[in-house]
This record gives C-alpha cells, sequence and structure tokens, in this order.
C-alpha cells in the first residue's frame, strides 16, 4: 500500500467537505456551479468526494462563482493548499490600530480585482509620500486583506532605502532571500544579480503571490525584484515617487499624503481609548492637529498618552505646544519611530545643492511658496530652484498645491529650521532677499496696473529674483500669487534690522489693496508700515503710511480714527520737504471729501495743485486736477468741474495714467447729469468704465456703473439701469465688498415701487 503524501489527503477531504457546503447553501446544482465557474461537472464532483483539490486558477473561478466572503474564502485557500509544498508568508503583523485611508485601500483594491480578474501584473510604487505618513503600514494592511486571493504565498523586504545605514539593500541579496523562501537550495542560487532576478522570475511564473518591496531607494533597487507572472501582485513602497516605474514597467502610483483630522482621531481614539477622546474633544484635536496630522507623529504621542492614562489630555497639549523645538516632544529611544530621525534618512539622500536649498526653504514664514521666492530666499537662480523643487518633490520633502504653489509640511518645515541653525546659514540675507523680491517686484507691478507706489526703486539685493511682467493681468496674477507670503513676511520678519525693507514692502503693496478694494488688508499692512516709519523717525515716510492709513480708514467709515491720522499729518507739514508735503495735501483733501468737509477738501487739494505746479510735474498735477473738479462738483459747482477735468483729460492720456483718466471722465459725468446733460453724462461714464476696465480696476467700475445706473434710470431705461446695478453688484461680490447688497437692491427696487438708494458720488483716485 502506498503511502500518501503527508498531509495532502487531509486536505482533499477538508475541502471537499467546505466546497460541498458552500454549493449547497448557495442553492446551486453542480451544474449550474460548473456553469458559472466554467469547471467542469467531473472535476467539481471529483473535488467534493475528496479525490482531487484544484489548482490556483481553477481555485480562484470556484471562490469567485460561490462569492465567498472573505473568511470563507481563506478557509478555501487553506484546505487546498499542499502541505508538501512550501508557501512563504513573510509578510509583518497588521496593525489592530489601523484606521482610516478609506480612499487609498479603493484604489489599491480595484487593482488587486484588476489582477485577479484579468491576470495581469500590477505595480505599485507610491504607496510613495512623506517620511512617517503610514506607506508601509497601508501596503501590509492592503496584502493581509488580499492574501487569500494569491493562495502561493507573501514575499516581503524591507529594501532599507532610506534608514541609519545609509545603505540599500543590494538587489541580488534581496533576491537571495526569495529564492530560498521559494524553495530554491542555496547550491542552486546564481551568484549575479542578473541570473537571481531570472530564477525569480521563473519560480514565480507559474505561481499566484504578493511581493511587497518596503523602503525602495530608486528604480534601479526595485527592477530586479519585479516578478513577471501575470498572476502576482507587486506592492512597493517608497519616499521617491519612482515615477520611471510608471514609464517603464507600467507601473500605478498611489500617492498618500497626511491623515484628515477625522482619520488621526479615529487613529489616536484606537490607541488611547474612545473615552479619553470624548471626554476631552478639543484637547484630542488640537493634539493630532500639533501632530500635522502625521501618522507617525500621531503614533508616537498616543503611545505616550497611553503609558500614562492618569494624565488628562490638556497638559499633554500644552505641553507639545510649548516644546521648542517641537521635534524634541515626537522623539523616541527608537530610531525607527522617530519623527525626526525618519527625516533626517530622506534629508541625507538629497544632493548637496538641494539639501542647502531645503534648509533656506524652511524659512519661508507662509503656507506656501512660489519657485520665484524660494529662489529669493536661497540666493539661486529660478531655473536650479525648479531642478531643486523637483528633487524634493521626489524626494516626498514637498508638495505641490492646487494653485501651483509649493508646501512644506508644518513638521517637516520644522526639521529644515533646526538644520538651518545647525549649519549656521545666512538667516540675514535669506530674509532680505525675500522682502526684496517682493518689494521691487511689487513696484513694477504697479506700475503695469497703472499707478506707482513710490517714485523711484533701487535693484534688488543680489540673489533676489526679478519677474518679467508684461501686462496688467501678469502683474494682478504675480500679486494674487504672493500675497500670502507678503502678509505671513510682515507678521514674522519684524527684527530691527529689517525696519526698512518692511516699511518699504507695505508702501508698495498697498496698492494692489486699494486697486482690488481689500480695505482690511490695506488697513493691517498700513499699520505695519507706519509702525516701522516711526521707529525710524522718517517723516516722509511718517507721512506717506499715515495718509494712507487714514484713506483706508475712511473708505470702510471709520472716519474719527482717520480724522486722528490727519490731525497727525497736519502737525507733521512743517517737516516735510515740498514734494512729501504736496502728497501730503492731496491724501488730506481726499479724507475731507470722505468727512463730507467739502471746503476743506477743496482748499487742501488746491495746496497739493499749487505744490505739483511748483515742481513742474504735469503728471500729478494733471492728477490733482482731478481731485479739485472733484470737490468743486461735491460744493455744486458743476461748470468749473467740466472745464477743469476737460483740461486735465489730455494731460492725463500724454502720461498714460489710464486710471485717473477714467477718474475724471467719471468726475465730468456726475457733473453733467447734474446739469441735466443726461447723454453727455452717459457717454462719460460708459468712457469711464472702460478705462477702468484696461486698467484692470473692478472695485472703481462697480462705482462707475452706479453712476451710469442712475443716469439710465434718470433718462427712463429701467431694464439698463437695472442691469447696471447687477454688474456692479457682480464685481463688489468678488473682492467681498459689503456695498454689492446695497447695488443688487437698487437693482431689485427698480422691479417695485421702492426708490433706489442715491447714488455716491464719484471717488478721487490716488
Amino acid at each position: 500500500m502506498a503511502i500518501p503524501e503527508l498531509g495532502v489527503g487531509m486536505d482533499k477531504a477538508e475541502f471537499g467537505r467546505l466546497l460541498r457546503a458552500a454549493r449547497q447553501r448557495s442553492l446551486l446544482t453542480l451544474e449550474s456551479l460548473a456553469e458559472a465557474s466554467g469547471v467542469s461537472v467531473r472535476a467539481i464532483s471529483d473535488m467534493e468526494r475528496g479525490q482531487s483539490l484544484p489548482r490556483q486558477a481553477t481555485l480562484s473561478e470556484l471562490m469567485d462563482a460561490l462569492e465567498l466572503a472573505e473568511d470563507e474564502r481563506r478557509r478555501f485557500v487553506e484546505a487546498a493548499t499542499r502541505r508538501t509544498e512550501q508557501v512563504p508568508r513573510h509578510l509583518p503583523q497588521d496593525l489592530a490600530t489601523f484606521r482610516g485611508r478609506t480612499e487609498a485601500l479603493t484604489a489599491v483594491h480595484r487593482l488587486s480585482s484588476h489582477v485577479a480578474g484579468r491576470g495581469a501584473h500590477v505595480v505599485i510604487s507610491a504607496i510613495g509620500g512623506m517620511a512617517g505618513v503610514g506607506k508601509t503600514t497601508l501596503a501590509v494592511h492592503w496584502a493581509h486583506q488580499v492574501a487569500d486571493r494569491f493562495p502561493d504565498g507573501q514575499l516581503y523586504v524591507n529594501l532599507r532605502g532610506f534608514e541609519d545605514s545609509g545603505r540599500p539593500l543590494d538587489p541580488g541579496e534581496a533576491l537571495a532571500g526569495f529564492l530560498d523562501a521559494l524553495g530554491v537550495p542555496g547550491s542552486s542560487v546564481p551568484r549575479g544579480t542578473e541570473e537571481r532576478s531570472a530564477l525569480f522570475r521563473e519560480r514565480a511564473a507559474s505561481r499566484r503571490l504578493i511581493v511587497v518591496l518596503d523602503n525602495a531607494r530608486d528604480e534601479e533597487q526595485v527592477r530586479p525584484l519585479l516578478p513577471a507572472s501575470a498572476g502576482c501582485l507587486t506592492i512597493i513602497t517608497s519616499r521617491s515617487q519612482l515615477s520611471g516605474l510608471a514609464v517603464t514597467e507600467d507601473a500605478t502610483l498611489v500617492g498618500l499624503d497626511v491623515w484628515s483630522r477625522e482619520e488621526a482621531l479615529a487613529a489616536l481614539a484606537a490607541r488611547i481609548g474612545e473615552e479619553r477622546c470624548r471626554a476631552e474633544p478639543r484637547a484630542a484635536a488640537e493634539l493630532v492637529e500639533l501632530c500635522g496630522f502625521l501618522p507617525l507623529a500621531v503614533a508616537i504621542v498616543g503611545a505616550q498618552v497611553s503609558a500614562s492614562p492618569q494624565v488628562p489630555l490638556g497638559p499633554v497639549v500644552r505641553e507639545l505646544r510649548e516644546s521648542r523645538p517641537r521635534l524634541d516632544a515626537l522623539s523616541s529611544g527608537d530610531r525607527r519611530v522617530d519623527v525626526r530621525a525618519v527625516f533626517s534618512w530622506s534629508y541625507r539622500a538629497l544632493t548637496p545643492g538641494t539639501a542647502r536649498f531645503f534648509r533656506y526653504l524652511a524659512l519661508h514664514p507662509g503656507p506656501s511658496v512660489s519657485a520665484e521666492a524660494a529662489a529669493s530666499l536661497a540666493g539661486v537662480g529660478t531655473a536650479a530652484a525648479r531642478r531643486h523643487l523637483r528633487e524634493l518633490i521626489s524626494a516626498n520633502l514637498l508638495s505641490r498645491g492646487a494653485e501651483g504653489l509649493y508646501v512644506l509640511h508644518d513638521l517637516i518645515r520644522a526639521y529644515g529650521t533646526e538644520l538651518f541653525e545647525r549649519e549656521r546659514d545666512d538667516r540675514v540675507g535669506a530674509e532680505t532677499r525675500l522682502l526684496d523680491y517682493l518689494r521691487y517686484n511689487a513696484h513694477w507691478a504697479n506700475r503695469l496696473l497703472g499707478r506707482s507706489a513710490s517714485d523711484s526703486v533701487g535693484p534688488p539685493a543680489e540673489g533676489a529674483v526679478r519677474v518679467l511682467l508684461d501686462t496688467r493681468e501678469e502683474a494682478l496674477d504675480w500679486f494674487r500669487r504672493e500675497e500670502s507670503t507678503v502678509a505671513a513676511a510682515l507678521r514674522s520678519l519684524d527684527a530691527p534690522r529689517l525696519l526698512r525693507f518692511r516699511m518699504n514692502l507695505t508702501q508698495d503693496w498697498v496698492t494692489y489693496y486699494s486697486v482690488t478694494g481689500r480695505w482690511t488688508e490695506e488697513i493691517e499692512t498700513k499699520r505695519m508700515g507706519l509702525d516701522a516709519a516711526l521707529q525710524l523717525d522718517e517723516p516722509a515716510a511718517i507721512a506717506r503710511n499715515s495718509a494712507d492709513l487714514a484713506r483706508a480708514l475712511a473708505e470702510t467709515g471709520q472716519l474719527d480714527e482717520a480724522d486722528r491720522q490727519v490731525e497727525s499729518l497736519l502737525g507733521l507739514l512743517e517737516r516735510l520737504d515740498p514734494v512729501a508735503r504736496a502728497a501730503t495735501e492731496r491724501s488730506i483733501g481726499w479724507v475731507r471729501g470722505r468727512q463730507k468737509r467739502y471746503a476743506e477738501a477743496l482748499h487742501h487739494a488746491r495746496r497739493a495743485l499749487e505744490l505739483y505746479r511748483a515742481q513742474g510735474d504735469e503728471g500729478t498735477a494733471a492728477r490733482e486736477m482731478n481731485a479739485v473738479g472733484w470737490y468743486l462738483a461735491l460744493l455744486g459747482r458743476y461748470e468749473e468741474t467740466v472745464a477743469l477735468c476737460e483740461e486735465a483729460v489730455p494731460l492725463l492720456r500724454r502720461h498714460g495714467n489710464v486710471r485717473i483718466e477714467a477718474a475724471a471722465r467719471d468726475t465730468m459725468g456726475y457733473a453733467r447729469q447734474r446739469l441735466g446733460d443726461l447723454d453727455a453724462a452717459v457717454a462719460d461714464y460708459q468712457e469711464s468704465l472702460r478705462l477702468y476696465g484696461e486698467a484692470f480696476d473692478g472695485y472703481n467700475q462697480a462705482e462707475v456703473l452706479d453712476h451710469l445706473a442712475t443716469a439710465q434710470q434718470e433718462r427712463g431705461d429701467r431694464a439698463g439701469a437695472r442691469e447696471s446695478w447687477l454688474r456692479a453688484a457682480d464685481l463688489l461680490s468678488a473682492i467681498h465688498s459689503p456695498r454689492a447688497e446695497r447695488m443688487r437692491a437698487n437693482a431689485h427696487a427698480l422691479d417695485g415701487a421702492t426708490a433706489p438708494t442715491a447714488p455716491t458720488a464719484p471717488t478721487e483716485q490716488t
């Protein structure tokens, strides 16, 4: 009597019982199961009677046809596996605390189904992401979930691409481990990597395997380890993007970001207990936020908290918030789970130039950074900066936002700042270059908007990037792109040595806020500029900043505070030279006009006009002629207004001052409307509207549309008036102006009996 192979008879009988029970539960006959699976009736019958075991492909077809749950599939695989075969089970343990990653798991499960259903070979090269984001955890969890679909086992190797040793695992050494796991005797393992790779593919060709290549350094380390079998699933994790595999190996890239707030809270609760998180929900939320929602950081803090169950979360949050440096609170005796340590492994893999660039990039004060601002910080050219940025993205030390700007995770920024201090890099130079980049380019962008915040500007600091701007649209786009950087720089770069840079920057940026009607931002910015000017004790700078602040306060209805600024300006006049005095008189006039003190406004505007004419400054004098004409109109002297503005328009056109020419046309329209010449008034308003459109000045377009609507209404053109007010409302809504609702109310009032709100007077342009 022959002796059966160890365990085979037992496996056949067990598998037969499982198959029969599953078929009967599904209410299938042998014939209907055969039809659904494509397996013959005789083969199914032999299996159920314990006479045979299915091949791997047959097993998958039967399980799919029976629509087995994951647990049942696992039992089928175990029963169908011959105990005499060597089946590697190398996967690390799945974490009981695994939470979240719903979107990522949905994406990768589709890939698993693709392998099982079509017999295709899939490579996942990114599960990629920054250090500590949970790439390995996700890969292992996914592999455990689909292991039953790959009955010939799982191979796992840590390729040590980014570790303390700095020595990645040689692919040949990894292949030796794989071949041993697949039953190849040591004496039969070839010496060369290429030969080992060929033998590995040969042994994997008839198997359905999961191969997990963890922590890969680059594409060259991975390629020899890829099985060629159509039934294998290869999962690769790396801090590098490995985009070359997508090109040459048809790999699918799955990027992994930090957790969402909800995922981070769920993971924290899994480690410290739901009841502790429910007891202190605000503290728990702040705790994961201080961890930057980074899985490794949350795990470290969770382990620390769970070790002291008697300590409330509040003190833990306070300690983490106050830790300087922050990364000290996220350290561990095990460097594999120490945030600073795992970041260091990615940093050491950078080329020297990019490592230096990374340190300077960490100094950027805002949430996102443009390539030009980054180049200025580091003192390198834009082309070089883009190469460094690409390398940092490839190393997953940097990401790119929806608007094309670059984003550093808070903890990576903290690590880069530590490196900057350790290397004693030039902070003064970096911050000076950044502020000069913002100041210099803002000055030239202002000229494209038809305005100049200052008469001249010197060359930027060496290393600060000059941006080429040719159109008003490009200028506005540049302002929008750098707006968050300016706000952050003015708030945080407050060292005494930078006072003059900050003061000049506020002067050149206030124009952008004025053009877009951003009064709140303008007020905040000018307060900073005025504070710097007072510390420097420079009368002209104090006057300029105080005047700008007074105008913005008056624009927002804060007239009392604006009046205090005007009183300061009046006391400063004697300390000013003629140029600064003329500008200050002009600003005082503007604020007095907003305060409806029109006679005083006219007085100061005329004094400014006399000073400009005395200096022979025709362009600025023409601009002030519009201001004088405006105040004359507000005092009811309409014929004088029209005459003065008609004189000013050709001068303004000669000097290319589109915005003030638009303002003068608006002023003339206002005067002519009150003289009863409605056709001429409408023509003036329409020309003003066109000119403001050329200047991309939506705020003042809305003002003119308001005036135009009143003239159209007087002419009996209710439809035209309604359209003008709605257009004005849309323009004001785009810049979040509260006046949008008044414009919309005026339009809707035309549909009923309510009279529209009276129009405002034209706005003098600065």
